[in-house]
């Protein structure tokens, strides 16, 4: 469907959508830390937002690559929820929260394992909460998968899905060209330096790869090829993309999902746009002209914007 998202003119360049939130984040919350303690003998960490303990919902907050409780958009979110004392909790993947995490693996755009554990967890804590996700691009992408895989019997009752990378594919031929070439190598800089520490430490040592080969890793697809593939059992890159995109698990969600998305994406290209009859009944895809990725400003003076996600995601959730 048709996003009712309507920017000012101002606002519709899809680069000053993209990249002005990163300059004009909000102060951060107070959050409580919790470790959670994974079956493989690794960890995740989790940072709480108390809320009103009469609740009857936890927000689950899943950040994008690199992401964290730190990034410009969970900010704004937790800051949306604090205003309204809804108790949530931001899940960080492996090696995201400001520690490195023990083992030779990391996380990736299909690592649903991770979160269930989590989520058992959550549950077992608040037995009688829901759980309303909301997953910011590599985050929304596990949370489409994660409800198409789990079904019914999701431990999700309701989900919201931010510029999610349907297609990785797609999207890893789409971050080669013109400026969208800018964003990768400032993202494939975080992710070589992590795995060269790795590499450094011997924690990778079963990985082919020394500290130089890492360093010439230039493209999505190069890295997802030589380190992404082999450190979680795919076979290539080509395989990871094809069995972690989320698009194909959208038809088989049953609990109430809604992705949101905008054309002017500079991270995505028309093969995230799933054909409406291959959405299960239970998602809404939403469609902006505009938005670029995860930005979505509505208007506003420069300093102080305004923007839907928040105002979005929390009528969704109502």
């Amino acid at each position: 469907m048709n996003s009712p998202f309507r920017p000012s003119r101002w606002w519709r360049n899809p680069h000053l959508q993209t990249i002005w939130p990163l300059l004009v984040k909000p102060k951060a919350v107070p959050l409580n830390r919790q470790r959670l303690e994974l079956a493989d003998g690794d960890f995740v960490d989790l940072d709480w937002l108390e809320g009103d303990l009469h609740s009857p919902s936890i927000v689950v907050i899943l950040h994008g690559l690199e992401g964290n409780a730190d990034s410009h958009y969970v900010r704004r979110m937790l800051r949306a929820l604090y205003a309204h004392k809804q108790p949530a909790v931001v899940v960080h993947q492996r090696s995201c929260s400001g520690e490195l995490n023990r083992l030779p693996r990391s996380y990736h755009s299909g690592e649903t394992d991770d979160l269930s554990q989590v989520l058992d967890q959550i549950k077992q804590q608040h037995p009688d909460k829901q759980l309303h996700a909301v997953g910011y691009s590599l985050g929304g992408n596990v949370l489409c998968k994660y409800l198409g895989e789990t079904g019914e019997a999701s431990l999700i009752d309701a989900g919201v899905s931010i510029s999610p990378p349907l297609d990785l594919a797609a999207c890893a031929k789409r971050m080669e060209r013109g400026f969208s070439r800018v964003y990768q190598h400032y993202l494939l800089k975080k992710l070589r330096r992590k795995t060269q520490q790795k590499l450094a430490s011997n924690q990778a040592k079963d990985l082919p790869l020394t500290r130089d080969d890492c360093q010439q890793l230039r493209t999505f697809y190069q890295f997802d090829d030589k380190v992404t593939a082999p450190m979680h059992g795919f076979e290539s890159a080509q395989d990871y993309y094809l069995k972690s995109s989320g698009k194909p698990f959208l038809q088989h969600a049953r609990k109430p999902l809604l992705v949101i998305h905008s054309a002017d994406d500079p991270f995505m290209t028309q093969a995230v746009v799933p054909e409406p009859r291959k959405l299960a009944p239970s998602v809404t895809f939403e469609l902006s002209p505009f938005g670029g990725h995860v930005g979505f400003i509505l208007g506003g003076p420069l300093w102080r914007p305004r923007f839907y996600i928040e105002q979005r995601v929390l009528k969704f959730f109502k």
